[in-house]
């Protein structure tokens, strides 16, 4: 998202932008999304949601969203959904590969080069746009990842090199509790995901350690807790009473049917439905310390946004496809101004 919407807003200003796409594909992680692009309704919404997230970049995605998406529909991305289906934000789903497509257009196809490394050192003002590092993360903590394959932290790295702050949070992540054992292509990254746990009783695989606290709506912090327990796996017990209980479109029960047709570990032990999950790394919430307008802090003529930038959901979660298009928009305008 946040390279894709760079690159188009910078030649919407007149500017002739080169897109290096490590991958093989465009579109990173965005493409295996849910599409869903949203905010907190309310600043105050996101401060209690993120207590860690630097507050200024917090308010300019608040204020920004609503016009940028806009924009991406101004372009041609086609929408699915209209609402978020959550009371608490604000904001629309997109057909991925709609709105990857729009993009590209909108940049030219001249424009973009797959599976190439951007220039070190960088000539011109560059935007990392590399995505964070899950897949070095994910590596470190011994799990699965939910996410493009290419994201090492290649732009983390390079701002580093040139004098780059870091934010906290770097050992955090937006995740999923997946079935366990079981190999997952992308296409079923967001089908897939088990996302009842706020119905559930969860335990360590080995019964030995027990999720006491709150399950928070996004269960993102269910997640990095799960992947601190032996082999990042969990049983989720659910009661027969629970499996009726909706998460957006589909029900517990839905969602544990297609965990046992992809032949998952599920266990009928009344009064509970047990099904064996494991935490997974979707995108990593620490990393380069941006200001509100995009600009690499400690760095000249370098620019971050999307998973790259860090701060933004520290402590919490909100949406990376929000924080990539509205920091990616901006980083561009100010890279031409």
């Amino acid at each position: 998202m946040a390279g894709l919407a760079a690159a188009a807003r910078a030649r919407e200003l007149g500017a002739e932008p080169l897109v290096f796409e490590k991958g093989d594909r465009a579109g990173g992680s965005m493409l295996l999304s849910s599409g869903v692009i949203w905010r907190h309704r309310t600043f105050d919404g996101f401060r209690a949601e993120c207590p860690g997230g630097d507050p200024a970049l917090q308010e300019v995605i608040v204020e920004a969203l609503d016009g940028a998406i806009d924009w991406l529909e101004s372009v041609g991305a086609p929408v699915l959904e209209h609402e978020t289906g959550n009371p608490r934000t604000s904001g629309k789903r997109f057909d991925t590969r709609g709105l990857t497509d729009a993009l590209l257009r909108a940049i030219g196809d001249d424009s973009v080069r797959l599976s190439e490394q951007g220039p070190t050192p960088p000539q011109k003002p560059l935007v990392l746009c590399t995505g964070g590092f899950h897949v070095r993360l994910a590596r470190e903590l011994g799990l699965p990842i939910r996410g493009n394959p290419w994201s090492e932290g290649d732009g983390l790295d390079l701002a580093l090199e040139h004098g780059g702050a870091t934010t906290s949070g770097l050992d955090e992540f937006y995740g999923r509790a997946m079935p366990a054992g079981i190999p997952i292509e992308e296409a079923e990254f967001v089908p897939l995901s088990q996302l009842y746990g706020r119905f559930a009783q969860i335990v360590s695989e080995d019964g030995a350690q027990r999720f006491e606290g709150e399950v928070s709506w996004s269960e993102t912090n269910l997640v990095q807790a799960i992947a601190r327990w032996p082999g990042g796996r969990a049983w989720y017990r659910v009661r027969q009473e629970q499996l009726g209980e909706r998460v957006r479109e589909r029900t517990v029960a839905d969602m544990i049917e297609q965990a046992r047709v992809a032949g998952a570990v599920v266990r009928e032990e009344p009064p509970y439905t047990s099904v064996l999950v494991q935490a997974t790394v979707t995108q990593t919430l620490g990393g380069v310390r941006i200001d509100t307008r995009g600009r690499v802090v400690g760095a000249s003529n370098l620019y971050a946004a999307g998973a790259d930038a860090g701060g933004v959901a520290t402590g919490g979660y909100s949406s990376g496809l929000a924080a990539a298009l509205v920091f990616g928009r901006i980083a561009a305008e100010e890279a031409l101004s």
